[in-house]
């Protein structure tokens, strides 16, 4: 593997999953993913798949890949149940499982699983110390700000400790991931976004190596205005979500993307979508022939990413979801 810029780190390269299809036909597919090159699959929990189901079984079928989460939120698992499936996983893959935590949002964590989302920085600060506490194998008995923990004591050792990554957008969670953390998730930016996005975790890390990873969103189709047409849809139901609008000021987006806020406001949803300009879905959403694309991705890395996890959006109605995961493969530039 190349390092990565700045970091020392080596170049990662990754590909969200789940794959389409169930889970039990992933395993020829997980192998490939190998072959091709691919370093790492991530894993998210929204909606779909739990987090961790897919990287147990990858763990089993496929050794030469890492395993992570990006991410688990903090909020679903109680203490003890997070810190043994943290513990299970690392267990099952030793040296080559990071977890993942964040926020996540407030549709998830409080419509869908009825768990008040309050003090999100506190939260994921909590976890964070508590799973550090739990997996150096000694009783926890020790009163965080949002939760308390009294006697549990882990009975899984795994091998090796896992990475924790913090996933984060503006600075409070950004420095969080440097000073508590092994690194920063980060999501919807651009490539030249990641230059500020990294000098802040690498501030707060006090000159120690952190891994930057970021889920890098992807559609290697020409049909440009299909893609950018479907694109907006994407943009629109993230960037008007509070913490998103706001990382997108701080990012300096502000003045582009307030007449989709305003226009989303007030409930015009198609005239909201219309507003959002090329320049924003050109930015955050990769798109092109897949020698543009790999470029594009390139940029990330050259900026402060250590790890990537391609998320590849359908929005071409024609594009082949797994010849384009062989298009942007770090095998694709000897095939081209």
């Amino acid at each position: 593997m190349t390092s990565t810029p700045g970091s020392g780190l080596p170049r990662r390269n990754g590909m969200t999953v789940p794959l389409p299809g169930h889970l039990h036909t992933h395993r020829e597919r997980l192998t490939e993913l190998a072959d091709m090159g691919y370093s790492d699959i991530w894993s998210a929990e929204s909606d779909g798949a739990d987090g961790f189901t897919p990287l147990a079984m990858a763990a089993a079928w496929e050794p030469r890949l890492r395993l992570g989460t990006a991410i688990i939120p903090a909020y679903t698992r109680s203490p003890a149940c997070f810190a043994q499936s943290v513990a299970s996983m690392a267990d099952a893959a030793p040296g080559r499982f990071a977890i993942g935590i964040g926020s996540s949002s407030n549709v998830i964590v409080e419509r869908w699983n009825g768990i008040p989302f309050v003090e999100p920085y506190k939260k994921v600060r909590d976890v964070v110390r508590f799973l550090n506490d739990a997996l150096s194998g000694e009783k926890v008995v020790k009163k965080y700000d949002t939760f308390e923990v009294n006697g549990f004591k882990l009975g899984v050792r795994p091998e090796q400790k896992p990475k924790i990554l913090v996933a984060a957008l503006r600075e409070g969670m950004l420095r969080l991931a440097g000073r508590e953390s092994d690194g920063a998730i980060i999501n919807w930016l651009s490539p030249s976004d990641v230059s500020k996005v990294a000098a802040v975790v690498h501030g707060a890390a006090g000159g120690e190596q952190r891994e930057i990873v970021a889920r890098i969103f992807v559609c290697p189709s020409e049909n440009t205005e299909v893609v950018r047409a479907a694109g907006r849809f994407a943009i629109a139901a993230y960037l008007n979500v509070p913490v998103y609008a706001d990382f997108h000021r701080w990012l300096g987006r502000g003045e582009l993307l307030q007449p989709m806020w305003d226009l989303w406001k007030a409930g015009d949803r198609k005239a909201a979508l219309a507003a959002i300009p090329d320049e924003v879905v050109d930015d955050i959403l990769i798109h092109g022939s897949p020698a543009h694309c790999r470029a594009k991705i390139d940029e990330y890395f050259a900026n402060g990413v250590t790890t990537s996890s391609l998320a590849i959006l359908g929005l071409d109605p024609e594009l082949n979801y797994w010849e384009s995961v062989k298009a942007l493969s770090p095998n694709a530039d000897s095939a081209d």
